[in-house]
């Protein structure tokens, strides 16, 4: 879980004090790449701070190549530095939303994509 918070009493700007949390964070190898981040309101909401805000930090983390948006999919930590994992990581993306829509467990999904594997070999 990801843990961001706000200190209005500081003279940093709270987008800004968004973005070095969430630099750290990745830093730190608290987020990894591929890690889904919250949407801009469902965060602003958690920090009481308004959508314009969230939506400045990750403007500005996209403009870097630190995240990246994917339309509906949402928000992302980057894999930039590594095109072929970014390709793969958009197949998992698709992968795991259509195993959801279909019911299928957690469980299930990895056995089948283990199965699918071994027989590509």
């Amino acid at each position: 879980m990801l843990s961001l918070h706000v200190d209005a009493t500081l003279a940093e700007p709270p987008y800004a004090q968004l973005r070095a949390q969430i630099v750290g964070a990745i830093s730190a190898g608290s987020l990894l790449p591929g890690a889904k981040l919250p949407t801009v309101r469902a965060l602003a909401d958690q920090l009481g701070v308004a959508p314009g805000t969230v939506a400045r930090s990750y403007k500005e983390l996209e403009a870097d190549g630190v995240i990246e948006t994917r339309g509906r999919a949402g928000t992302f930590v980057s894999f930039a530095d590594d095109p072929l994992r970014r390709q793969a990581q958009q197949a998992a993306t698709a992968y795991a939303a259509q195993v959801r829509s279909l019911g299928i467990s957690d469980e299930e999904a990895v056995t089948l994509v283990t199965d699918a594997l071994r027989a590509t070999r």
